[in-house]
């Protein structure tokens, strides 16, 4: 799907010829949709030098050329007001529907995904659970959605929602996803005094969780106790093997530090720098297939270089909301959150450089420029107004 949105896209614009180029998206918008894809991509080719698998790393860069057209597709469809609320009421829609489905699979065992084969719930995406983290980086749509129409009633009900069945997915990392969405779409609307209420009813409502459904909640709260344990074993069994996956992965930086093993070359890696002194690895046999942390995957599989394309991308992301006015700040602020709590770099994460988390991050970049400059972005630099918060 993705590949035929690519295509597609070059087919029209080639159509257009470029001519009316701003009807379709604001010059800023096409520059920075632009800018961020080659932060993102370029690191990728630079890295096939003297890479552990340059085939490989070879294929990934020729592969993930599709996304360029694909952030421009993206930040084309929410360029008008109509077409951006269409776009962000549908995430959102989605989000709840995704939601609803991981309740149903946690009360019964079945889902649209299938039926439940781990203790974890995933809902839509059957055997792979991901369904907490995609939940957690799109929570900012049906929040912001919901809260920015019934207020925070309608908010509060969306995130009790959501957050259930983030808690049931056990995924840790989503967890933290969530709360900094929570804090990042709330703060406003409800003020902190309400905000300390949420997190603290989000405390209560873990341990009735771990009552209610002891199989999917007990074990992911008794690792994470693992960390006071004193020693570099507990911590990693508290972690779920990434102590060991971090430590590899500074093994790499090290002896690769200008361009790294290579996109998606961690897997290669791995042997060779794998710790010998934490004991078997909590997911069982086999090595590592990534860092799962932003910083130490970009610093071990595309170096330094990688890292500095990456820190160009994001200042040029925060420059752009400090550029713009307080309306263009308001219909990117959805997105703006989503994308932040997504790469928030104090957390774990899955791979930014696999079809399916790279794919996910570059769509919440695309909407994030495109809403950032759309309509007549261009005329409201002198705009003063106050604009509403999600």
């Amino acid at each position: 799907m993705l590949a035929f949105g690519a295509i597609f896209t070059v087919f029209w614009l080639g159509l257009r010829r470029f001519r009316g180029g701003d009807a379709l998206l604001s010059r800023e918008a096409w520059a920075l949709t632009t800018a961020l894809f080659f932060s993102y991509w370029l690191p990728e080719l630079l890295s096939c030098v003297g890479a552990f698998d340059p085939l490989r790393s070879l294929y990934e860069v020729l592969v993930d050329l599709r996304y360029l057209p694909f952030l421009w597709l993206t930040a084309i469809a929410v360029h008008r007001e109509e077409d951006r609320h269409i776009v962000y009421v549908g995430i959102a829609a989605i989000s709840i529907v995704w939601a609803l489905d991981g309740l149903l699979q946690a009360a019964t065992g079945y889902s649209m995904g299938g039926h439940a084969v781990t203790d974890r719930i995933s809902g839509v995406f059957g055997q792979h659970p991901h369904l907490g983290q995609v939940l957690a980086s799109l929570a900012a749509f049906p929040l912001g959605i919901v809260g920015r129409r019934t207020g925070a009633i309608g908010w509060f009900g969306i995130a009790l929602l959501i957050g259930v069945v983030i808690l049931l997915s056990g995924s840790r990392a989503a967890w933290i996803t969530f709360g900094l969405a929570l804090l990042f779409s709330g703060w406003r609307l409800l003020g902190w005094k309400r905000m300390v209420g949420v997190f603290a009813a989000g405390v209560i409502g873990l341990i009735v969780l771990v009552a209610v459904f002891p199989r999917n909640m007990h074990e992911r709260v008794a690792r994470t106790e693992d960390v006071f344990s004193g020693d570099a074993v507990g911590l990693d069994q508290a972690l779920s093997g990434r102590l060991r996956i971090w430590e590899a992965a500074a093994c790499m930086t090290r002896e690769h530090p200008i361009n790294g093993v290579g996109v998606r070359g961690y897997r290669d890696a791995y042997a060779g720098c794998a710790p010998q002194n934490l004991g078997p690895a909590a997911w069982g046999t086999g090595g590592a297939l990534h860092a799962h942390q932003i910083v130490l995957e970009i610093l071990s599989e595309t170096g330094v270089l990688g890292l500095l394309f990456w820190l160009v991308g994001t200042a040029l992301a925060i420059r752009a909301w400090r550029w713009a006015t307080p309306v263009a700040r308001a219909r990117a602020a959805i997105p703006a959150v989503a994308l932040a709590v997504t790469v928030f770099p104090l957390n774990t994460h899955l791979a930014f450089y696999s079809s399916f988390w790279g794919g996910l991050t570059l769509l919440l970049t695309a909407l994030y420029a495109g809403a950032l400059f759309g309509d007549d972005a261009t005329t409201e630099r002198g705009d003063t107004r106050i604009a509403e918060s999600p």
